[in-house]
This record gives structure tokens, C-alpha cells and sequence, in this order.
């Protein structure tokens, strides 16, 4: 039977530079492709040793099909920060914590217990994306 991985996610970036900044330097992703046409640019990075498991940082409502409206609505939902959202793993939640907040990332939650059983932490990424990274048991 054939296995399946979670090749690749999709979080829209309206700020390359401050999203590198996010994921390379405060998560220690590396950078796996760097694609720019015209004026966007697509990053794909991911965490060192799991090549097979990438977050693509795209250009948000680039779709031609997509509406002036749709447009200004999903502008709002980035903004508020409930347009995407993504949940890590790290085995050391306090360090990742630590590191990520020493940049000035957005926090939205230091590390704490769930009552569902899980302790975790939140930032929201430059683009307003909630990232919520789980300590991995």
C-alpha cells in the first residue's frame, strides 16, 4: 500500500522579508525555494532534516478569479489574524518560546497546559497567521 506524508501547506505572505525573518531566523527553517514573478514572490521553507514537509509562503489572493470584495475580505481576515493558521511540534516548547519571542514575534499565548491535554504556545506570524507550536511528548 502507498504512504502518504504532508508534503506541502500553504500560508499567505504579504511581507517576504518579515516572513523569512519568521520562519528562517526565529524558527530555523531553511529556505528551500525562493520564486519571485513580477511583483510576488513564493518561499518554500521547512525544518532541517524533514525534506519531505514544507510551508509555502505565497503571495495572498493572487487568483484571477477572485473578486474586488473577496479581495477586501480576505485583506480584513489577515489583519484580524484569522485568515490561516498552522500548528507546529517542538521538542522543547520553552526554548522555541524563548528564541522566537527574543525576535519580536507576535505572542499570543505563552506556553501553558490545555485541558485537552496538550501544553502549547501561540505567535501570530507577520502576516497574522496564528502559529500554535505544541511541546511533543
Amino acid at each position: 500500500m502507498s504512504s502518504l506524508v504532508i508534503h506541502s501547506t500553504f500560508l499567505p505572505a504579504d511581507d517576504p522579508e518579515k516572513s523569512l525573518e519568521f520562519y528562517r531566523d526565529g524558527l530555523g527553517f531553511e529556505v528551500r525555494n525562493d520564486v519571485g514573478y513580477g511583483d510576488m514572490r513564493w518561499i518554500t521553507v521547512g525544518p532541517p532534516g524533514q525534506p519531505q514537509t514544507s510551508i509555502v509562503l505565497h503571495p495572498p489572493v493572487t487568483d484571477p478569479g477572485i473578486t474586488d470584495d473577496e479581495r477586501r475580505v480576505i485583506a480584513e481576515l489577515m489583519a484580524k489574524g484569522s485568515y490561516a493558521a498552522i500548528i507546529l511540534g517542538a521538542s522543547d516548547l520553552a526554548e522555541t518560546f524563548d528564541k522566537l519571542q527574543a525576535t519580536g514575534a507576535d505572542v499570543v499565548q505563552e506556553p501553558a497546559d490545555q485541558p485537552y491535554g496538550v501544553r502549547d504556545c501561540a505567535f501570530r506570524d507577520p502576516a497574522g497567521n496564528l502559529v500554535r507550536i505544541n511541546q511533543l511528548v
